[in-house]
């Protein structure tokens, strides 16, 4: 739960009352494979996940099988918190990594939202900070070019992932195949390979092993047009390790 507690209290105060509920909620923890769908589309499930650690990623099927990738989540994320109000799921929800999952009864959360009121605003403003990122995704998707559309993802990720000291000299894990970034880029497998080639000809960036290096942040928020004010965080200027 520390990692939930770390990223509520950046942007909300929380009393030490208010944490110790947080820490006290009762938590299934259950590790599991990569590509392993937490719920599927369509499900009603009765808890919310944390993601203890590992990645996972929202996704949307079509009737033809082609997968469009909608949002990555990394530890400290409650990626299914809207199933505690829209009890059926509208897409899917799958592992990207190995990970460890932590499952909150929604009666749990329904109680501590309506016991603590600045743990409520909290998850409210983390819902509000989703749907910037989704936002965000649309215009990256709709408007910007192949290059900007892999920099301005990779900044983001690394931002993000800094706010829960999990960046280190500009370097972070990510376990993410080219078929991956394809289908969250709107680009053929063929057009990311050849984009990635071309930043690290240029050494801006480079993702091998899944460890994904900024080599030139500068030119890597700049390529991406990454402005991070989107996310919302208290320090909005583009991070480096915590």
């Amino acid at each position: 739960m520390a990692t939930l507690v770390r990223k509520l209290r950046n942007a909300t105060e929380l009393s030490e009352d208010d944490i110790r509920a947080i820490e006290a909620l009762p938590v299934a923890m259950k590790a599991v494979d990569a590509e392993t769908h937490i719920v599927f589309e369509g499900d009603s499930p009765s808890a919310c996940c944390l993601i203890m650690s590992g990645f996972a990623y929202r996704a949307k099927v079509t009737e033809t099988g082609k997968r469009q990738i909608l949002s990555f989540h990394i530890p400290g994320d409650l990626p299914d918190l809207q199933s505690l109000l829209l009890k059926t799921m509208d897409h899917d929800l799958v592992t990207i990594s190995a990970a460890t999952l932590g499952f909150i009864d929604h009666d749990d959360i329904a109680r501590l939202i309506d016991t603590h009121p600045a743990v409520a605003r909290a998850l409210w403003r983390e819902t509000l900070v989703d749907s910037a990122i989704f936002r965000e995704r649309v215009l990256n998707l709709g408007v910007r070019s192949a290059s900007a559309r892999m920099a301005h993802l990779l900044a983001e990720l690394r931002q993000r992932l800094a706010e829960v000291g999990l960046v280190d000299d500009n370097e972070y894990q990510f376990p993410i195949t080219q078929s991956d970034l394809a289908d969250a880029l709107g680009l053929s497998t063929v057009h990311v390979n050849r984009v990635l080639q071309e930043f690290r000809s240029q050494r801006v960036l480079d993702i091998r092993k899944n460890l994904v290096k900024l080599i030139d942040v500068d030119k890597v928020v700049a390529a991406g047009e990454f402005d991070p004010t989107y996310l919302h965080q208290i320090d909005n200027s583009p991070r480096g390790g915590l």
